[in-house]
């Protein structure tokens, strides 16, 4: 039951990732369209400037320099665009692989703590097959009535039945998780943390901001606020001023 509430919610944090993904790679397409032009437009200003360079005036000639040079900085700003899109693209599909990848790893915990929960009980009536067959019927039945008490007056379970929201009690992000994941040292890192991206990160509306993204945990955020929203430094800062 656990498997599948947790993957109805999975399922609907990645429902809009193809079209965000769409997005961006047709903003990039049209990026790469707009430098072709632009450096077709490079290639007849020169092809221009050669051939009558001769017969130009100076101040002509500067002119028509400065026409290159500015088509050539707008090629720089649409492939500068590009980066930028490109690597938007990789964190948005990194951070829902890391918190796959986080997830996994609690799951893979879990399972093996049930496993040595299940060994030990396996291993406690093979010790019990030994003794008196009339006092192991007395055991197991006074066992199962402890266990069927226990579990059913257990924090854990009462927190399950009065839980208002299931996904919160099943899938609760915290960064430990990820931390202990292997990190490529090339991956850029953010947040008051120094941490790479993982989980769900708001940027800072200060386009000065020195760190610009954060996670929400360490910005003591549940969901995204309404509005502008700045970080902690930038707010101190503010203050400052």
């Amino acid at each position: 039951m656990a498997t599948a509430i947790y993957l109805e919610h999975y399922l609907d944090s990645i429902e809009n990732l193809p079209c965000e993904l769409q997005r961006n790679f047709t903003l990039m397409r049209d990026l790469d369209n707009r430098t072709e032009e632009k450096k077709g437009e490079i290639d007849k200003l020169a092809e221009e400037y050669i051939l009558n360079v001769k017969n130009l005036a100076s101040e002509q000639r500067v002119e028509h320099l400065q026409k290159i040079q500015n088509a050539y900085s707008k090629c720089k700003e649409f492939s500068d665009d590009k980066v930028q899109l490109a690597m938007q693209t990789y964190e948005m599909v990194d951070k829902h692989i890391r918190r796959l990848d986080a997830d996994l790893a609690r799951f893979e915990n879990e399972l093996k703590e049930k496993l040595e929960v299940s060994g030990y009980e396996s291993t406690d009536g093979r010790a019990l097959k030994k003794g008196d067959s009339r006092g192991l019927r007395e055991k197991r039945g006074s066992r199962a009535r402890v266990r069927k008490g226990s579990d059913e007056d257990s924090p854990r379970k009462k927190k399950m039945k009065n839980s208002p929201d299931l996904s919160e009690a099943l899938l609760p992000m915290q960064p430990s998780d990820v931390l202990d994941m292997p990190v490529d040292p090339n991956e850029p890192t953010y947040c008051l943390c120094h941490q790479v991206s993982y989980g769900e990160m708001i940027g800072c509306d200060n386009p000065d901001c020195p760190i610009e993204w954060f996670h929400f945990a360490c910005v003591d955020l549940a969901t995204k606020p309404k509005g502008k929203w700045f970080c902690p430094r930038c707010t101190q800062d503010k203050k400052k001023k």
